[in-house]
C-alpha cells in the first residue's frame, strides 16, 4: 500500500511512522480525473513532484497570474499546490465584471424569470454528479489534501452539499421568490411583497469547509438573481475551483460567477472599488468587524463562535453523551466554527465516569486516519502558550492532552497538538474581565475548556453565557423541560440543540445554521437563510382604479 501511495506522491512520511493509511480508504488506483469530465487534477497525485495549479475565473474565462502562492502540504511540508493569485494591479477585470450587473440583478420576479428554472436544472445536474461515487470520492479526497480531516468527516461535507443541491431542484428555486399580496383600501389597489436581489455581490469564505460553505452560499446568491464574486481561502481554494468546473459542466452560465484567488489586501481593494451591494463573510471576528466598517454595513456575517454546551442535572446515556462531546470538540481537529469550546458539567455528571470517558475517546484519535491532524491557523507553540496561561488560573488543571503530536512531518507553520482539555473553576472564570477574556478566547484547534457547576449555580452559568460576544451554536444536554426552558430562555445562540442528543456541530442542510443576536448575522442552507442573506424586500403597490364616480379636485392640504 505504501509503495502505491509513494508512487502517487502521498509518501508514508507525510502521515507518520505508523504503517496505517486508512484515512485514504476506500482506496483505488484508478486516475479518476481521466473519467471525470470536469476535473483538471487528481487528488492522489498532487505532490511536490506533481504540484497542482489553481486559477481564477473572470468574465467567462479562466486566468492565471505571474504571482504564485505556493502552498505547503499540511502533512509533509512539500510545496504541492501553486495558487495563481491576482495582485492589486490586476483587479480591474473583476471590478468591471461586477459593475456590469445592475442593482436589480440578473433575474427577478419581473425580469428573466426563466432563470429560476435554469438554476433548478443546474442544481439537479450538480446533485446527480455528486451522487456518483467516483465524483463524491474525488471531492472527499481533495478536501483531505488541503484541510486534513478523516475520510468520514470530508465525505460528510460532500454529502451535505449534495443534499442541499437536491433540495433546490426543479421548481424549488422559484419558490424562494414567492411573493404575497394584501388587499388595498379601495377597488383596484393591492400591495405585493417581492424578494429582490441585490445585484453585484461578493462572498468570502474560510478554509475549514472548502466545499460546503462556499457552495451553499454561492448557489443561494445565484438562486435569488445576484451576480457573485467568490473568494475562498487560498489554502483550500483548489476544491472550489474544481467545483466551479463541475457547475459549468452542469450548465452554469459562465458569465454569472467570478472566482478569485488573492491575498486579503487585494480582495479588500476590490471590495472598496467595486462597491458590491452585499457581501457575505464567513471567518474571524476581527476581519468581520473591519469589513463591516469598510463596506458601511452592507454585509452579512457568520464570524467566530466560542460555542458552549451545558450538561443538565439529569444523568443518562453516559457513553453516548461522552461520544458526542468528543466529536463536538475534536472532529476536524476542532477546526469548526461550531466546535465545542467550553463544557459546563453539572455536579451530577462529575460523579460519573464522563470525564474519564472523554479522555479515553480523545486518546483514540490518531494522525494515521486524520481523526486528529494539522491545525491550519494556530501553531503548536501558540496553543501551548494559551494552555500555560490558563493553568496559571487558581484551581485550573490539565485534564488530558496538552502535548505536541509525535512522529509526524507537519510543517511548523501549522499546529500539531493532542486533543486537549483544561479545567477552570467557574468562580474563577467569572472573577474578572481579564480572566474571562482569557478563558473564552477561541482556539481554532483541538482545545476545550471544562468547568463544573453545582445545582444552585445555574445563574453563574447563565452569567458566563450572557457575557460572550459570539453566539453561533450551543447545546443544552438534558431531557428536563424546565431546565431546557430556563437555559434557552436566557441565552441567544442562533443554532441551539436541546435534549439528550444535543450537540454543537454537525450542521446539516435541513435546518438553519447561523448566529443570532446581531442584525448582521447570516444563515446558510435553508430557504429562510437564502432569502434573508441574498435578497431584500420590495413592495409594489398596484393602484389601477377606477377613480370614484363624481370625483372632484379637492382643496390643497
Amino acid at each position: 500500500m505504501f509503495r502505491v501511495l509513494a508512487s502517487r506522491g502521498l509518501r508514508a512520511k507525510s502521515l507518520c511512522d505508523n504503517k496505517s493509511s486508512s484515512f485514504l480508504a476506500p482506496f483505488t488506483s484508478s486516475r479518476w480525473n481521466h473519467s471525470i469530465p470536469f476535473a483538471t487534477v487528481d487528488a492522489e497525485e498532487i505532490s511536490g513532484a506533481h504540484p497542482a495549479e489553481v486559477q481564477s475565473f473572470v468574465q467567462g474565462k479562466w486566468i492565471g497570474s505571474s504571482n504564485y502562492n505556493t502552498l505547503l502540504d499540511p502533512l509533509n511540508g512539500e510545496p504541492f499546490i501553486k495558487v495563481a493569485e491576482v495582485e492589486e494591479s490586476g483587479v480591474q477585470p473583476f471590478v468591471e465584471s461586477l459593475a456590469q450587473c445592475p442593482k436589480h440583478g440578473l433575474h427577478n420576479p419581473f425580469k428573466s424569470p426563466e432563470r429560476y428554472l435554469l438554476y433548478g436544472d443546474v442544481s439537479t445536474k450538480a446533485a446527480h454528479m455528486l451522487a456518483l461515487p467516483k465524483v463524491a470520492d474525488f471531492f472527499t479526497r481533495l478536501i483531505q489534501r488541503v484541510a486534513p480531516k478523516s475520510y468520514q468527516q470530508a465525505a460528510g461535507e460532500v454529502f451535505v452539499t449534495r443534499k442541499f443541491l437536491e433540495n433546490f431542484c426543479g421548481d424549488q428555486v422559484r419558490f424562494l421568490a414567492r411573493s404575497f399580496a394584501v388587499p388595498g383600501n379601495h377597488l383596484g389597489q393591492q400591495s405585493h411583497g417581492y424578494r429582490w436581489p441585490y445585484g453585484p455581490v461578493t462572498i468570502v469564505t474560510p478554509f475549514n469547509f472548502p466545499l460546503e460553505i462556499p457552495l451553499l452560499q454561492l448557489m443561494g446568491a445565484l438562486y435569488m438573481g445576484n451576480k457573485p464574486l467568490l473568494k475562498v481561502d487560498s489554502k483550500v481554494s483548489i476544491v472550489m475551483e474544481q467545483m466551479m468546473r463541475l457547475l459549468h459542466y452542469c450548465g452554469l452560465p459562465v458569465e454569472d460567477v467570478d472566482f478569485i484567488n488573492s491575498d486579503g489586501k487585494t480582495m479588500n481593494k476590490i471590495l472598496l472599488e467595486a462597491n458590491p451591494r452585499m457581501t457575505l463573510f464567513t471567518g474571524s471576528s476581527r476581519v468581520a468587524e473591519k469589513l463591516a466598517l469598510d463596506l458601511k454595513g452592507r454585509i452579512r456575517l457568520e464570524d467566530a463562535g466560542f460555542d458552549w454546551k451545558v450538561l443538565g442535572p439529569d444523568v443518562q446515556e453516559i457513553d453516548y453523551v461522552a461520544w458526542v462531546c468528543d466529536q463536538d470538540a475534536y472532529a476536524c481537529s476542532g477546526q469548526k466554527c461550531s466546535a465545542q469550546s467550553i463544557l459546563f458539567v453539572h455536579e451530577n455528571w462529575s460523579k460519573t465516569s464522563l470525564l474519564s470517558k472523554l479522555k479515553d475517546l480523545a486518546g483514540r484519535r490518531k494522525l494515521e486516519d486524520l481523526t486528529i491532524g494539522p491545525v491550519l491557523t494556530f501553531t503548536t507553540e501558540a496553543m501551548l502558550e494559551h494552555m500555560e496561561n490558563l493553568l496559571k488560573i487558581p484551581g485550573s488543571k490539565l485534564l488530558f492532552g496538552g502535548k505536541p503530536l509525535k512522529n509526524h512531518s507537519i510543517p511548523s507553520i501549522y499546529g500539531a497538538l493532542e486533543p486537549t482539555a483544561v479545567y477552570v473553576p467557574i468562580e474563577e472564570i467569572l472573577k474578572d474581565s481579564k480572566t474571562y477574556e482569557l478563558v473564552t478566547k477561541e482556539i481554532f484547534g483541538p482545545f476545550q475548556i471544562v468547568t463544573e457547576y453545582k445545582k444552585d449555580q445555574l445563574p453563574l452559568v447563565l452569567d458566563a453565557l450572557e457575557r460572550m460576544h459570539a453566539h453561533l451554536t450551543a447545546a443544552v444536554v438534558s431531557n428536563d423541560p424546565i431546565f431546557i426552558q430556563e437555559v434557552i430562555g436566557n441565552t441567544v445562540n442562533g443554532t441551539t440543540y436541546a435534549g439528550l442528543r444535543g450537540r454543537t456541530t454537525g450542521a446539516p442542510q435541513n435546518h438553519w445554521f447561523g448566529p443570532a443576536g446581531d442584525p448582521r448575522g447570516a444563515g446558510i442552507g435553508t430557504p429562510e437563510a437564502i432569502k434573508l442573506v441574498w435578497s431584500c424586500h420590495r413592495e409594489v403597490i398596484y393602484d389601477y382604479g377606477p377613480i370614484p364616480h363624481g370625483w372632484e379636485l379637492p382643496a390643497s392640504t
